[in-house]
């Protein structure tokens, strides 16, 4: 826990420093702690990815990134310094309760970084991924040593910055420090609901209710939690300026949403928020379009460029820019393969019995899942329902309405490609605040909420409890809990401790994962590695191997066809 917290003063210093850079070179008029620490988590991605495309993000990257954030923090310090004096006065002024609970959240956040890490994708992929960030950046072709690979998000390449492996190799915990920053700023807007009684204020100030559905994300860098973070941002500056939105307020929108979208591109109908208020704002947008248009240029160089070098094709999975595809880009039954994998996930069916189901038979298979699937897929029908009518009794406003058809067409979008119900959490959780906001309003209810809300998040942390009755997958049976080992350094990056064995395939060679029966396992083995059980399946059933393009493993792999008798 200790060495957590001194990296995450680290970290805020940084990304408020780099931050502050972001906003005055934009022009945002930021007052906000935790929106500049959010700019500069921006910042720090993009520089980290474009620094990848060249070479490893490790020390090299962090002695620039050192020298920048001197040269901020000296060129900038009276005002910077001044942004946390403002907030430190905010935060003497917030109500007692609300003190007590941001600091006992915190506390608890790290307590969760610390513990065994939960996120089974942090095992297939996560660790790996970041692990070749930090050794040789963007590696041509790295999807074929391991599909999973083609997921390589934004937020990876900004945990591959923050978990500062030439130090030390167990910090695993950005996903924690955004928790952190989205409490801080929930909390404020909380605060200034007391004062203002605006209802805006009220529901994105209710974000912390959730707290133990997020902690389950927390000790692993998953993408799903900035996603949740930045959607109630996002929601809230897009509540606030629907009628007047000034260039300032659009180019942060903009920023926060194609941020969100190039951490998880399943986040994709976040980008319409921006092009809602441009729409409802042209007057006054259209002569300032040209930072944001330039931002939006940049973001879409760096997808392309990055998926071009790991997957071989601008778009994955996609087969319609076959045309761009390099000679190491997987071929094209293989991302069928995933595709139809990806697509069939989320209804818990094999490929023939998708294949063989009308939509409405899928819908209803979806609807029936059982344990958690079922409940938030069940719970995602009834928002769709039920709020409309809140919004017409409690706050019948244009901008309001047009969140809802975001939910709509995000819920469409997601039946027809991966249905799983934490790719639309953020609506979930957005429209279930919107409704309690509508009863619960007075300060003790809401104090009382924010306790009882507590109480299930400290006893499962400290608590073992295993989700054999919630869950359905048999990877995520038992929540991690917090170790007194864990008081000063947090546990490893894999909750596997695996032996590993070295497997020689044609020109290379790699290390698999042993007495592991998860096939997508990778665990915290060294570079190269993949569970040989996988490379396997591929070769009896696909007919390819990855193999090395050359004999430096910075090179990347191409997928090799064999022959029938090989």
């Amino acid at each position: 826990m200790v060495a957590i917290f001194i990296s995450w003063i680290y970290i805020l210093f940084t990304t408020v420093n780099l931050g502050f850079l972001t906003d005055r070179i934009l022009l945002l008029k930021n007052r906000n702690l935790a929106i500049y620490s959010v700019l500069g988590l921006f910042l720090t991605t993009i520089l980290a990815s474009i620094w990848a495309i060249f070479g490893r993000i490790n020390i090299e990257f962090h002695l620039f990134l050192l020298l920048l954030n001197i040269g901020v923090f000296c060129t900038f310090r009276t005002p910077i310094i001044d942004c946390y004096r403002l907030f430190f006065l905010a935060f003497r002024q917030w109500q007692k309760t609300l003190k007590v609970v941001s600091v006992l959240l915190t506390f608890l956040i790290i307590a969760q970084c610390s513990s065994v890490p939960y996120v089974i994708d942090n095992e297939s992929y996560y660790i790996q991924t970041i692990k070749w960030l930090n050794e040789y950046g963007f590696v041509k072709g790295l999807i074929n040593l391991h599909l999973f690979f083609s997921q390589t998000s934004g937020w990876h390449i900004a945990q591959s910055v923050f978990n500062f492996s030439f130090l030390y190799a167990n910090f695993n915990d950005l996903s924690g420090y955004c928790l952190f920053v989205g409490v801080l700023f929930s909390v404020e807007k909380l605060n200034e609901f007391y004062k203002n009684n605006n209802k805006n204020y009220l529901i994105i100030g209710l974000f912390p209710l959730f707290s133990i559905f997020y902690f389950q994300f927390i000790s692993a860098p998953s993408p799903d939690i900035p996603v949740y973070v930045l959607s109630f941002i996002l929601f809230f500056y897009f509540l606030e300026n629907f009628k007047n939105t000034s260039p300032a307020v659009f180019n942060l929108m903009v920023i926060l949403s194609l941020f969100t979208l190039y951490i998880k591109n399943t986040a994709l109908i976040l980008a319409l928020l921006p092009l809602v208020l441009l729409l409802n704002n042209a007057k006054t947008l259209s002569k300032n379009l040209l930072k944001p248009f330039l931002i939006a240029v940049l973001f879409l160089a760096l997808f392309l460029i990055k998926n071009m070098i790991i997957c071989g094709t601008p778009v994955f999975p996609s087969n319609f820019f076959d045309s761009f595809a390099t000679d190491y880009a997987i071929p094209n039954h293989i991302e069928n393969f995933y595709y139809e994998q990806f697509k069939v996930y989320g209804f818990f069916v094999y490929q023939n019995q998708y294949d063989s189901m009308s939509a409405l038979d899928l819908f209803l298979r979806w609807l029936s899942l059982p344990k958690l699937n079922g409940l938030f897929n069940k719970i995602a029908i009834l928002l769709l329902i039920i709020t409309p009518v809140f919004i017409y009794k409690f706050q019948h406003k244009k901008s309001v309405w047009m969140l809802y058809l975001l939910m709509v067409l995000q819920m469409v979008f997601l039946f027809v490609t991966s249905p799983q119900y934490r790719f639309f959490m953020n609506f979930i959780l957005f429209f279930s605040v919107f409704c309690l906001a509508s009863f619960i309003q007075k300060r003790k209810t809401i104090h009382t909420f924010f306790i009882l809300s507590l109480l299930p998040t400290i006893i499962v942390l400290f608590v073992p409890f295993n989700l054999n009755r919630f869950s359905n997958h048999k990877f995520m049976l038992e929540i991690s809990t917090f170790s007194a080992e864990n008081a000063l350094f947090p546990h490893e990056n894999s909750k596997y401790k695996l032996p590993f064995t070295s497997v020689r395939l044609g020109n290379f060679s790699y290390n698999s994962p042993k007495n592991c029966d998860f096939f997508w396992a990778n665990g915290n083995g060294e570079l190269p590695c993949v569970n040989k059980d996988q490379v396997e399946y591929f070769r009896k059933y696909f007919y390819t191997i990855p193999q090395m393009r050359t004999k430096d493993l910075k090179d990347g792999f191409y997928a090799k066809k064999l022959l029938l008798n090989e």
